[in-house]
C-alpha cells in the first residue's frame, strides 16, 4: 500500500508534551510523504490518570504504554508515540520500534524561582521529583534536601513549582525545550556528575512488528547514532533487570563520524557501522534510601552496543550494584 493510499493514525498520550512530540512526528511524516494523511488519536493512560503515587508504586512507566497497544491490537491506531525513557526494556508481543528519531537534550534541569542550582538551595529545601533516580543522585549531592514526590504533566509539575510547594524541582531539559520552557532550566544537570535516565531525550514509534507497511513509512526517520547510543543503555539496564523501581542511570555517546549511508534501519540493524567508530557507556545504579552509588564505564566497538551495555552491567554487579538492584527487606 502506497502512502498517498491510506491514513496513519499515531496513538498518543493526552498530555500537552505527549501531544507535541506526536504532533513533531506527524509533521516530519507528512514532510517525507505528502500525500499521507495523518491523525492523531489522544488516548488516556493508568499512567496520566493516578497520579496521587509514585510511578514504582503503581506498576511503573509501562503504564504509560498499555492503552496505546491495546488500541493498535484492536485496530484503532497504527502506531504511538513515545519518550522512549518510558518504553519497557522489553516490549511486549508483537510489537516494535521502527524509528528512533534524533536524541534531544539528554541531561536533567534544575529549575528553580529563587536558587540558581542544587548548591544553592538553603538546608532542608523541598525538591521535587518522581524520579527515584534523580532523588538518589539529589541525596548524594545534598543528603539535606527533604526530597518530595511530584507526579503530572510538564505545566502542572511547574505549577506547583509557581504556587510554593517546591523550592526546586527536577525534570528533563528535552521536555521543558519542547514546550517553549527553556527559560525555566536555571541549570543542567549533566555528565559525569550526573547522569539521565537511559535513553532519555529520544522519541520512538512504536508499531506492530507485522505492519510491514508502517514500518517502511518510519524508516527514514530512524536516527542511527542515535539508536546505537539508546540500545546500549537499554541493554545495560535489561541485564541489571532495572525498573523505576531501582534507581538505574547510563549515557552513551559516539567518537568518530557515521556515514551517511549508514542512517538507514536495514544497515543499522546488520552491524555496518563506519569503520573506527567507538562508543563510551557511563552506568549507575544507587541507593535511593542514602545516595549511595556505584558507577562503572566500558568503551569499544559502537557495532557491539548491545553487548557493551551488557557487559558494563555486569561490572556493575561485579562492583555491588546487586545490593541496590535487590536490597535486603
Amino acid at each position: 500500500m502506497t502512502a498517498s493510499a491510506r491514513t496513519l493514525r499515531i496513538a498518543t498520550r493526552k498530555s500537552p508534551l505527549a501531544l507535541w512530540q506526536t504532533e513533531h512526528v506527524a509533521a516530519r511524516l507528512r514532510a517525507l510523504h505528502p500525500d499521507l494523511a495523518v491523525e492523531l488519536v489522544p488516548l488516556s493512560t493508568r499512567g496520566d490518570e493516578v497520579l496521587d503515587r509514585s510511578l514504582a508504586a503503581v506498576g511503573g512507566k509501562g503504564l504509560f504504554l498499555k492503552e496505546l497497544e491495546l488500541a493498535m491490537l484492536r485496530g484503532e491506531a497504527d502506531c504511538a508515540v513515545h519518550s522512549l525513557k518510558d518504553v519497557p526494556m522489553e516490549l511486549d508481543g508483537p510489537f516494535a520500534l521502527p524509528a528512533i528519531l534524533e536524541r534531544a537534550d539528554h541531561a536533567d534541569a534544575f529549575v528553580s524561582n529563587h536558587y540558581a542550582d542544587i548548591a544553592a538551595l538553603p538546608e532542608g529545601a523541598r525538591v521535587g521529583s518522581s524520579s527515584l533516580r534523580r532523588q538518589a543522585q539529589l541525596r548524594a549531592l545534598r543528603p539535606d534536601l527533604q526530597l518530595v514526590d511530584l507526579r503530572g504533566n510538564v505545566n502542572t509539575r511547574l505549577g506547583k513549582l509557581d504556587n510554593g510547594e517546591y523550592d526546586a524541582i527536577v525534570l528533563a531539559c528535552a521536555g521543558l525545550q519542547r514546550l517553549g520552557f527553556d527559560a525555566r532550566i536555571r541549570a543542567r544537570l549533566d555528565a559525569p556528575l550526573w547522569l539521565p535516565a537511559p535513553a532519555q531525550g529520544a522519541i520512538a514509534v512504536e508499531c506492530r512488528e507485522d505492519d510491514a507497511d508502517t514500518r517502511a513509512l518510519f524508516a527514514a526517520l530512524d536516527h542511527a547514532p542515535t539508536r546505537i547510543c539508546v540500545e546500549a543503555e537499554r541493554a545495560m539496564n535489561r541485564a541489571l533487570h532495572g525498573s523505576c523501581q531501582v534507581p538505574v542511570a547510563a549515557f552513551a555517546q559516539l567518537d568518530g563520524m557515521l556515514s551517511e549511508g549508514m542512517l538507514s534501519e536495514g544497515l543499522l540493524s546488520k552491524g555496518m557501522l563506519s569503520e573506527g567508530v567507538r562508543l563510551h557507556l557511563d552506568g549507575m545504579v544507587a541507593s535511593v534510601a542514602d545516595g549511595r552509588s556505584v558507577r562503572a564505564q566500558i568503551e569499544g566497538d559502537a557495532d557491539a552496543h548491545e553487548a557493551l551495555g551488557t557487559e558494563l552491567a555486569q561490572r556493575l554487579l561485579d562492583l555491588g550494584a546487586d545490593a541496590f538492584l535487590h536490597p535486603a527487606t
